[in-house]
């Protein structure tokens, strides 16, 4: 398995905006995000395991979960959210795994918003922590989700600090200011990520 570097950092950090920018680099991206939507689609066996815990949580016209809902439910109640977590970590482990090994680029990209949090910075040889202010954070999640203050905050409750990621992090981007303050930033990292993939 190539190199894998873990991309991580607070709702509204701006995760996508760097790793939209590897991905034209050539560079494969792992979304666990993502891992997380496959594991519960239609016919998935999680996907039945919900549907029966939680009766009408599947969108009547598809079959698909309804989102929304489920989030509301696990906001709602911690015992309901480790019950959900438990269920899904594992099946998003294996999902991630596969798509890592299936990477053909010189390093790939696993970007996760719980990296920290979970086990999943376990997956990566280095961690890459996207940092803005927590203030900005806000402020680009109310005006990008449609969300309330106090939704995002909650969020933020349930992240690691600003402070923790730090602590953890192999390397750290600035992304309180525009992209093009972003990419050299990128750039320089890209040509450290190659050499350091050589290097295995």
């Amino acid at each position: 398995m190539s190199l894998v570097i873990g991309v991580t950092g607070g709702i509204g950090s701006g995760k996508t905006a760097v790793t939209d920018y590897f991905a034209t680099l050539g560079i494969a991206i792992v979304d666990a995000d993502q891992a997380a939507r496959v594991v519960v689609e239609p016919g998935q066996p999680a996907l039945e395991k919900i549907a029966h815990r939680y009766k009408g949580i599947l969108q009547e016209e598809d079959g698909s979960l309804n989102r929304r809902k489920l989030r509301d439910i696990i906001f709602a109640s911690d015992s309901e959210r480790v019950w959900l977590e438990q269920l899904l970590h594992p099946l998003i482990r294996e999902q991630i795994m596969t798509e890592l090994k299936a990477s053909v680029s010189p390093y790939s990209i696993l970007v996760s918003p719980l990296m920290i949090e979970t086990d999943q910075h376990l997956l990566a040889d280095r961690v890459l922590v996207v940092d803005v202010p927590v203030e900005l954070q806000i402020a680009r999640t109310i005006s990008r989700d449609n969300m309330t203050e106090e939704q995002t905050r909650s969020i933020l409750a349930r992240q690691a600090t600003r402070e923790e990621r730090r602590e953890k992090a192999d390397d750290i981007v600035d992304n309180s200011q525009s992209l093009e303050q972003l990419y050299p930033q990128l750039d320089k990292l890209h040509q450290h990520y190659l050499k350091l993939a050589k290097q295995r």
